[in-house]
């Protein structure tokens, strides 16, 4: 009976730790495996604007800028959560995306992209509340880009690029 109100209670503080990722988020730094998948009109490089989790429903709603031949297109892809936590999200391809760390007005996410030719492609990116992000928010999100096995010089500063219109 304690294992099952302890994992119940555990569900419960992770479902409300995801809700609370809800909201306005913007992007800040991408890194690819591929750099075609985020060069200026890749289909990765995107512009977040927001992101909605919906634990009761197992979602994860992402409204985004991207640059299509030169014009800028608003998307808005749903994912649904997996059994391992991950979420299943249909854009240019199949891909597993995850939140693997959250302080404040940072969130790092990882996701691995298999493109309609099969082509795997690693990206980590580091998304805020704002632009300003700390040194160790920013070491952080190079560690894991490092972790994932993509090279640092392959990490693309959207601070700097960001010619994105406002929602």
């Amino acid at each position: 009976m304690k294992v099952l109100f302890l994992s119940l209670l555990l569900g419960a503080v992770c479902a409300a730790q995801e809700e609370e990722l809800s909201g306005q988020w913007r992007t800040v730094y991408i890194a690819s495996s591929n750099l075609e998948k985020i060069k200026p009109n890749g289909p990765f490089r995107v512009y977040f604007h927001k992101l909605l989790f919906d634990d009761e429903q197992g979602t994860v709603d992402f409204y985004f800028y991207v640059k299509h031949k030169g014009k800028w297109e608003y998307k808005h892809v749903t994912g649904i959560k997996q059994d391992d936590g991950t979420y299943a999200v249909e854009y240019e391809g199949k891909n597993v995306f995850e939140v693997t760390h959250a302080s404040g007005n940072i969130l790092v996410a990882h996701n691995i992209n298999v493109d309609e030719h099969g082509k795997k492609t690693a990206l980590t990116g580091l998304f805020g509340t704002d632009h300003e992000i700390s040194d160790s928010d920013f070491e952080r999100f190079k560690e894991e880009t490092r972790d994932k096995g993509i090279p640092e010089e392959n990490i693309v500063n959207f601070i700097d690029n960001d010619d994105c219109p406002e929602a």
